[in-house]
């Protein structure tokens, strides 16, 4: 890849190149391209392990400030990190949700002992967060939840039920959203909450996922849970605010690594393709290029998101990026599956019965739907950039 290599430092690019090589050939081969979305099963000891590699050598925070811990990293050089470690074949990260997600978030808006309570965990890979958002009845329409925390002297008391919380079953805490209003304010009436999961209250049940047979998601009930009254980031009743602050990392700048990856996949298509002959069908292989031609688009639009980010104008900029790309990877795995023939109807037994295109074509399907859905992010583009009337 050669998105970032004009704005790279040729040592800060062979410093990551070195640092990574050297660890993920030696004492971490095990976690080579193990992971990631479908995938987060595989190697999961190991890959814990990782990240507290990661932080060692100062890879977690990059993005943050150096008086919170992080390197102050431009997002040129963060890019250039991840094209490094995309080439190296490192691993989905377990902690990503805390580095990209609740760490910034705490920077922006948390307070100085909250900064110095958290963000130490996040950085050293020891402490892992999943995020409280969507509901049975609250996803896309999120300002919808139910999910209630009374003050109840020096501690929040919270009750309801969130599902879809990513790798619940192996975090210590939760960030959650939750009502403290009247159940009528919607927006206006929703607190961001720390919360320890390991106490009763808390129960994690796990979802069993049909793309890999596995558990990757999971719904967290609480009944009772409690967490002390200065672990509320911002105000009460202020937590919309902080909430989509968080969202703008989670559709923008933050998922880049899992973007880059990309182009990994679009190369093992074509080997899939060229092995099995669908290369020569003139039908699969035109899709396949449309797919090759679309990730590169796709890679010069996170060029344009960057210089958007680095600019402050931040919406709708990242939801058009998360349009694209979710289904840009939908298409990708609808090539693989052309490109596997009859194969694709296959699965292999075992403990991992499925080829990792199969994982690929039928963990996208969900990736128009998470994140914001994808009826969601064309009515924000179009209300709030083309100036469109509301949606009744």
């Amino acid at each position: 890849m050669t998105t970032a290599d004009e704005f790279a430092s040729p040592a800060f690019r062979a410093e990551i190149r070195d640092w990574l090589r050297t660890r993920l050939e030696g004492d971490f081969a095990e976690v080579r391209a193990t992971g990631g979305p479908g995938r987060e099963h595989e190697a999961l000891d190991a890959r814990i392990a990782w990240e507290q590699e990661l932080g060692r050598g100062g890879w977690i925070g990059m993005a943050w400030p150096r008086e919170a811990g992080g390197r102050d990293l431009s997002m040129r050089d963060q890019m250039v990190f991840w094209e490094e470690y995309i080439d190296a074949r490192g691993p989905g990260r377990v902690g990503v949700v805390g580095d990209w997600l609740l760490g910034p978030t705490v920077v922006a808006h948390g307070s100085e002992e909250q900064r110095a309570t958290v963000l130490p965990g996040i950085l050293d890979g020891t402490v892992r967060w999943c995020q409280g958002y969507s509901e049975p009845d609250a996803g896309s329409d999120l300002a919808n939840l139910s999910t209630r925390a009374e003050l109840v002297g020096d501690e929040w008391v919270i009750t309801g039920h969130k599902v879809w919380t990513s790798m619940a079953q192996i975090s210590h805490w939760n960030f959650v959203l939750c009502r403290t209003g009247t159940p009528d304010s919607r927006h206006r009436g929703i607190s961001y909450l720390l919360v320890p999961l390991d106490q009763p209250g808390v129960e994690v049940r796990p979802i069993r996922d049909m793309t890999s047979g596995r558990e990757d998601f999971c719904e967290v009930f609480y009944d009772g849970a409690r967490t002390e009254r200065e672990n509320i980031v911002g105000e009460v009743n202020g937590g919309w605010a902080v909430a989509m602050s968080t969202v703008t990392s989670e559709r923008g700048f933050g998922t880049m690594g899992y973007q880059l990856s990309y182009e990994q996949e679009v190369g093992s298509i074509i080997a899939v393709a060229r092995h099995t002959g669908r290369w020569d069908d003139p039908v699969v292989r035109r899709k396949i290029v449309q797919v090759w031609e679309k990730n590169r688009i796709m890679q010069l639009s996170m060029l344009r998101m960057l210089s958007s980010l680095e600019l402050g104008t931040t919406a709708p900029v990242t939801n058009v990026y998360k349009m694209f790309w979710s289904r840009l990877h939908q298409e990708m795995g609808e090539a693989a599956m052309d490109a596997m023939g009859p194969e694709a109807m296959l699965t292999r037994g075992g403990d991992h019965p499925f080829d990792p295109l199969q994982t690929l074509f039928l963990y996208s399907r969900a990736e128009t739907i998470y994140g914001g859905s994808e009826e969601v992010q064309r009515n924000i583009v179009g209300e709030r950039a083309l100036g469109l009337p509301r949606e009744p």
